[in-house]
């Protein structure tokens, strides 16, 4: 029984090859080049992935930001209450 790839049976031609022929990598682009080689290519990798980035529209850059306003200052709110409380139970417990 055979498909597009090969059989159960029988492997690949690419899986057959000996191990002693295949050639390890021996450092790739970063063998080749220098400290200073290797950071331009840090930053070509950074830019190249900067550029993948899908970037917030101003008008959901406005949406976000007020909504995480929002949520700072009710956050803030609540801690204030629970500090409240917490005085008003230390002052009615110690005296």
């Amino acid at each position: 029984m055979t498909d597009a790839v090969g059989s159960i049976d029988m492997p690949d031609a690419e899986d057959a090859a000996p191990e002693s022929k295949k050639k390890g990598r021996k450092g790739g682009k970063r063998g080749k080049k220098g400290p200073l080689g290797r950071i331009a290519l840090f930053y070509r990798q950074i830019i190249a992935e900067l550029r993948k980035v899908v970037w917030p529209t101003r008008s959901q850059l406005t949406s976000y930001t007020t909504v995480v306003i929002v949520f700072v200052v009710v956050m803030i709110g609540l801690v204030t209450v629970i500090d409240f409380g917490f005085q008003e139970a230390v002052k009615y417990v110690f005296g």
